[in-house]
């Protein structure tokens, strides 16, 4: 079930429950597909510089938490006009130890 769904310009964000038949990969793999099929069909000069990277980020809440994750992503384009993504996803991984190359992370 998708709770919101929302970004800007270089990502995007997801509220959702995965079922527990899917995994986060074959998801990601699904919207990736479905967007490039979407974008076949649409102007091409408009999206003519657009490419998914190869990875992403996933991370888990729990239900105390929606609110604030939906407000958080209608907030995006707010959001970001003071720090960018790589700030920000920086600072998740940071947040929550995570360790990361930077080598691996941009692509």
């Amino acid at each position: 079930m998708a709770y919101r769904v929302g970004g800007v310009a270089d990502h995007v964000h997801l509220a959702l429950t995965l079922p527990r038949t899917m995994t986060q990969s074959d998801l990601v793999k699904e919207l990736k597909t479905a967007s490039n099929h979407w974008l076949e069909k649409q102007d091409r000069k408009s999206y003519a510089d657009f490419a998914w990277q190869r990875g992403y980020g996933m991370f888990s809440i729990g239900k105390s938490q929606l609110t604030d994750l939906v407000q958080y992503i209608e907030d995006q384009e707010a959001h970001h006009a003071k720090r960018t993504f790589q700030e920000e996803f920086r600072a998740l991984l940071s947040k929550y130890g995570m360790e990361y190359d930077e080598a691996y992370v941009w692509d």
